[in-house]
């Protein structure tokens, strides 16, 4: 570890020392080691302004593999700490965040949520079925089940285009799409005891070290009304993808329990209700009833999917009702919030906003 920060130390600096003269350097954390030291003494040298950008606290992170008090993890506590200190301005992605910075490290932040891009929103529904025709070409969870594959070309599980008109529609008992994972066999067991629930496809999105292993875990499960499919997206593809399911499932944990899972906020850019598992502040992202749920095991996950898709898929209950009230709410969007927050801290903005540096 004390090599590898040498190290890196010695070739950041040389980089940045290397770049024209910055008024701001604008520093994301984690990862903070060395780079908030090495970022302070680059503005020492140009007599530049530091902002950092919590989005996390490293050491907690480092904590996950070595616990709280491992000596590594305590010295990484300190120098967040330290250093943190010696920043001109700072960012911070939630309250709770915000008020752990100032009790715990003397800290004073703004808060700036995360917000989604523009391209997040809602997929019409002719892009819907392209999407579903590009993905059956791998993937038959997105063909329609009664027939075989490749036997008609317009037609998808969930989408088909009428023969009358020509236009997109929706197929009869299309199955629930739901984007991300965890263990369906409670859904499936309320299926076979004679509820009435529509078939899943549940989407598994990213890739990492641990697919494969996972992959072969769902080739040994053998569900009669759920599919799982891992497909890997284009980067286009993914906004797309979200802004044409039913419910997404988010399982992030913070390391801290301060910052927000960024996949819930793409989903709410494109008006998509979520299930997402409890930690400490996601009640400033999730509004538990009004705009998704909130669950704490897979139990109560289970009787969320279950009272959801329950008369899947009608225009009225509670997922209806979470989908209206995303599009009601009219989020701000990712440009749009940094304008707000973040641009009176540059330059002559900052004598028009002195407000939000308290």
């Amino acid at each position: 570890y004390v090599i590898k920060v040498i190290v890196q130390t010695i070739q950041l600096l040389y980089t940045m020392l290397k770049l024209d003269q910055p008024s701001y350097i604008l520093l994301q954390n984690p990862p903070g080691l060395p780079s908030i030291a090495v970022a302070w003494v680059a503005c020492l040298f140009w007599r530049s302004k530091l902002i950092i950008d919590w989005h996390n606290y490293g050491y907690t992170i480092m904590g996950l593999n070595h616990g709280r008090n491992h000596p590594l993890v305590q010295i990484a506590k300190w120098y967040e700490k330290l250093f943190g200190r010696l920043s001109d301005y700072n960012l911070c992605v939630t309250n709770a965040m915000k008020e752990d910075l100032w009790v715990n490290c003397n800290i004073r932040a703004v808060t700036l949520y995360d917000k989604p891009a523009s391209y997040f929103k809602e997929t019409p529904l002719e892009l819907q079925h392209h999407l579903y025709m590009k993905l059956s070409i791998l993937r038959k969870s997105f063909f329609r089940s009664t027939e075989p594959v490749g036997l008609n070309a317009e037609r998808s599980a969930f989408t088909e285009v009428d023969e009358k008109n020509g236009r997109v529609i929706k197929t009869r008992g299309r199955p629930a799409l739901l984007i991300s994972s965890t263990s369906w066999t409670d859904y499936e067991q309320y299926i076979n005891e004679g509820v009435k629930l529509p078939s899943l496809v549940c989407v598994i999105t990213g890739k990492g070290p641990l697919k494969d292993y996972y992959n072969g875990l769902i080739n040994k499960l053998h569900f009669k009304h759920i599919q799982i499919c891992t497909p890997w997206l284009e980067a286009e593809d993914y906004p797309l993808l979200l802004g044409s399911a039913d419910l997404g499932v988010c399982l992030h944990k913070s390391s801290s329990g301060l910052d927000l899972p960024m996949k819930v906020v793409d989903m709410f850019g494109c008006c998509l209700p979520v299930c997402a598992i409890y930690f400490e502040c996601l009640h400033e992202l999730v509004k538990h009833d009004e705009n998704g749920l909130i669950f704490r095991d897979s139990n109560e996950l289970a009787e969320q999917l279950k009272m959801l898709f329950l008369g899947f898929p009608t225009l009225e209950g509670k997922l209806h009702n979470f989908r209206k009230n995303l599009r009601a709410s009219k989020q701000l969007r990712w440009d749009e919030s940094w304008d707000q927050t973040v641009l009176p801290l540059f330059g002559p903005f900052r004598e028009c906003c002195p407000c939000t540096l308290k």
